[in-house]
């Protein structure tokens, strides 16, 4: 056997001597440095399949160690010469917000990218979060990325199941093979929902996606002072016992460290960064010192149509919009114009403006102490630096008057200007309040353009400002750049910058072509006007949509706002909607439709869309929102209506949870408690800004709903428990007819009365009402937690986290009666809903 094992690997060098394929690669399409078989040797490889298959052993093997000669595996390394890369972008930030663009809020981080490099004018995200998100780090357009909405509302439909598949590598996945130290700091908005448990699989979080650390949040947003943090999956609580910690500066520190280890332990390794705080999603939560420096520059006190003005002037001197674009109208039919506001909503309206500002602004400080971490480590002339201003357009999610508490928001309740001032106005932006300004800010920050976030027919959901410097490459120092680009440019951008290939086949699987194009020719100044390379662009979101096309774009009309989120559009998404239509090269901000006078060419890109739209995964199309965020997805508890916990765990995020809205339930707890009767958390779920809470407080039994921070609901018993065991039981009976009905009916289904009783030992100690349920979602950012509470109190007066309960929990089960929609009853409903989509028209 021993000869036979020789006789072979003799063979395979003599193969390689001779040129043959290896593993289907040539032998010269891998490059070694140095001393091959060296300790020291390096490899830059061929890259296109991936991982590497590893080199032949170019050492021989004797019997005896002493007549043999080693030969180590050469260290992959990039090509020479490849940058680092550290790829930015904030979150929710309109083209107008920061002064790099026109803005008044001040951004220098972003200002110095810019000046040092290049502004880009017409670059564009998908109008939504993850959906950008899913198409930055793949280079594919969201859709074909699985994330054609965002995992909170997705559906079972190839292009919106929120699973980026085995297809589609990513970025991090392509430079980590290739040699480079990656990592992922901030959101993470692309791990499925429904699989954010401490269950797995993990194939699906950062560390499965090719990046090797990360250190941040999952989901949408979270609060910055108390927010639901991870090291790679293991969640952490580092807030705990230290009043006044920001997540947005532990996250510079975070990152700085980490570049500072990378640098001293191998400094010439190329490090991919990727950056992406929680700025300035909602909540908005800056620390007091900067709300205090924005208040006092007065940036706010003419009102949002002033500011537009004045954003609008400072666009045309800096000549980041032509000086020919026209100023788009403001909507009346939506929204209040200043000069007609009361005195109370102007203060609280500025007050808004101050703490969303003064986010921005601390976030790009932040972001600046990392970009300085660069220049520490002495790698600025060699770092490609792409700072993506936000994920998509200003968000509206905060309604017309703004709202204290951004959960309310998305569940339809509106908190009224007077309450605002009277309850949040000192507490706005601390960690009391999870805060969203009002939409006229949010207009304003959008100009010249209209419309907002999750709008993507229009620029004022996708158009993003963006900057990239890279000293040793980029020499037109302040050069502005308008070709009309979009974010699946950056992975062939960065491929292009690096010298590294798209891989064709990643672990045995065949690769999506990228379906960007790169944008490496804009760094050249003889370039600085050159036609673009990204021809044809559609755009999908909630079925509002776009097409770009050779300088021309055709869109729909948006038929309802996206701030009323609980809205239920004409479902007939295909026909229910007008197009627009407009010349860019004549008119950049969408200002003149000029549809009924070009309807052939308004035909031709409509017919281009559909062509678009089925090459990319975008069908079926879906307008609704609401009905989506209530839909069973395949998580751990689909299917399932009896759940069993004992002891403590905490942590169940969720999308992976026991679903306790709109439905009947029964929570029942066998304790063990000691000699005071006990204390501390059996059950919870959600937190101070919405959810419910079953514990034990100075021996007797509690249960609260939180009514989103605005109203509490409480059971308790009278009597201070005895040691020993006991049974405690609550038993909620919820009257409505459920999620089935959304679509049809809010009035019957969501939101609707429940009664419960809190029992202890078989005997019902309180009986108490809900007139109003929570409809549609808890707070988003908080888990289901068993024996302890992590993140926020359900109840601040009641208890501190983590309020870990010092008795035994022997058992806790969770059994969940869904209401049934009768055959009857869903006709009627039905009937309803066509009534009422007929009447809107």
């Amino acid at each position: 056997m021993m000869h036979m094992s020789l006789s072979l690997m003799g063979l395979v060098r003599a193969a390689v001597a001779a040129g043959v394929l290896v593993a289907g690669l040539p032998a010269d399409a891998q490059t070694i440095t140095g001393t091959p078989g060296s300790p020291d040797a390096t490899v830059t490889i061929d890259g296109r399949y991936l991982p590497n298959p590893p080199l032949p052993f170019g050492g021989t093997i004797n019997l005896n160690a002493i007549d043999s000669k080693p030969y180590w595996p050469a260290r992959v390394v990039p090509p020479k010469g490849a940058p680092n890369v550290l790829l930015i972008m904030t979150d929710d930030v309109g083209f107008a917000a920061p002064s790099t663009f026109g803005g008044v809020i001040p951004t220098p981080a972003l200002d110095e990218i810019a000046n040092s490099g290049l502004r880009y004018t017409q670059f564009h995200s998908t109008a939504l979060c993850s959906p950008t998100r899913a198409a930055l780090i793949t280079g594919r357009n969201h859709h074909s990325a699985g994330f054609g909405v965002i995992s909170e509302t997705s559906t079972g439909f190839p292009g919106y199941d929120s699973i980026i598949d085995k297809n589609t590598a990513t970025i991090g996945r392509i430079l980590q093979d290739n040699g480079y130290a990656t990592s992922w700091f901030g959101k993470n908005h692309n791990t499925p929902a429904f699989q954010a448990s401490q269950a797995g699989p993990f194939d699906q979080w950062p560390g499965g996606m090719g990046f090797q650390y990360f250190y941040g949040f999952v989901g949408g947003d979270t609060s910055q002072w108390e927010p639901n943090l991870f090291r790679n999956t293991t969640a952490i609580y580092p807030y705990v016992g230290k009043p006044g910690w920001n997540l947005t500066t532990a996250m510079a520190d975070e990152a700085i460290g980490h570049i500072k280890m990378l640098n001293e332990v191998d400094p010439s390794k190329p490090f991919f960064v990727y950056y992406v705080p929680g700025g300035t999603h909602a909540p908005h939560h800056p620390t007091p010192e900067w709300v205090d420096k924005i208040t006092d520059m007065h940036l706010f006190d003419n009102g949002w149509n002033a500011l537009r003005d004045q954003i609008f002037a400072n666009q045309k001197k800096l000549g980041v919009i032509p000086q020919d674009a026209q100023m788009t109208p403001w909507p009346d039919q939506y929204l209040k114009k200043w000069d007609v506001l009361s005195d109370d909503e102007k203060k609280m309206f500025i007050r808004q403006a101050n703490v969303y500002a003064a986010y921005l602004a601390y976030t790009d400080h932040e972001i600046g102490r990392v970009i300085q971490a660069v220049k520490d480590a002495g790698k600025l002339d060699n770092t490609l630096i792409v700072y993506i201003s936000g994920d998509n357009g200003s968000s509206p999610e905060g309604s017309p008057i703004g709202t204290p508490n951004e959960v309310a928001q998305f569940n339809s309740v509106e908190v009224p200007v007077a309450d605002q001032l009277k309850y949040f106005y000192d507490a706005w932006g601390s960690e009391k309040t999870y805060p969203h300004m009002a939409v006229g800010w949010t207009w304003a920050f959008d100009t010249p353009y209209q419309w907002t976030k999750q709008v993507a027919s229009h620029f004022g959901g996708t158009r993003q400002g963006m900057a990239i410097s890279w000293p040793g490459r980029i020499t037109d120092k302040g050069g502005i750049r308008s070709q009309f680009h979009h974010v699946i440019d950056i992975v062939p951008t960065l491929l292009e910058a690096t010298g590294i290939p798209a891989p064709v086949s990643v672990d045995g699987v065949a690769q999506k072509p990228i379906e960007g194009v790169s944008m490496a020719y804009t760094f050249d100044k003889a370039n600085a006007n050159a036609p673009t390379t990204h021809k044809t662009q559609y755009f999908e979101m909630f079925g509002n949509r776009g097409i770009y096309h050779d300088g021309w774009y055709a869109n729909t009309t948006p038929i309802s706002p996206p701030w009323l989120l609980g809205a239920t559009p004409n479902p007939d998404v295909v026909n229910a909607y007008k197009w627009e239509l407009y010349d860019l090269g004549k008119d950049w901000t969408q200002s003149n439709d000029i549809a009924k006078d070009n309807p052939a060419k308004l035909k031709e890109l409509q017919d281009l869309f559909l062509v678009e739209a089925a090459k990319y995964q975008v069908f079926p199309l879906d307008n609704s929102l609401a009905t989506r965020m209530v839909t069973q997805r395949p998580s751990v508890t689909a299917g399932r209506s009896s759940f069993t916990y004992s002891g403590s765990l905490t942590g169940i995020p969720m999308g992976d949870a026991p679903q306790l809205l709109a439905t009947s339930y029964r929570i029942t707890a066998d304790v063990d408690v000691p000699a005071d009767g006990g204390n501390g958390m059996i059950l919870t779920q959600g937190g101070r800004f919405g959810g419910h809470g079953f514990y034990i407080l100075n021996g007797k039994p509690v249960y609260v709903w939180n009514l989103l921070d605005l109203k509490r609901v409480r059971w308790e018993g009278k009597d201070k428990l005895t040691p020993g065991k006991h049974q405690l039981v609550f038993d909620l009976k919820y009257d409505g007819l459920g999620f089935g009905t959304l679509a049809f009916n809010n009035t019957s289904g969501i939101g609707r009365p429940a009664s419960a009783t809190l029992s202890v030992d078989g005997k019902v100690v309180d009986t108490q009402k809900m007139e109003h349920t929570i409809p549609i979602i808890l707070q988003w950012d908080e888990t289901f937690d068993i024996g302890a509470d992590t993140g926020t109190p359900v109840d601040d007066a009641d208890y501190k986290v983590p309020f870990a309960f010092n008795g035994t929990l022997n058992k806790v089960t969770v059994d969940i009666d869904r209401p049934q929609l009768s055959a009857a009853d869903a006709k009627k409903l039905l009937e309803g809903m066509q009534r009422s989509n007929t009447s809107s028209e």
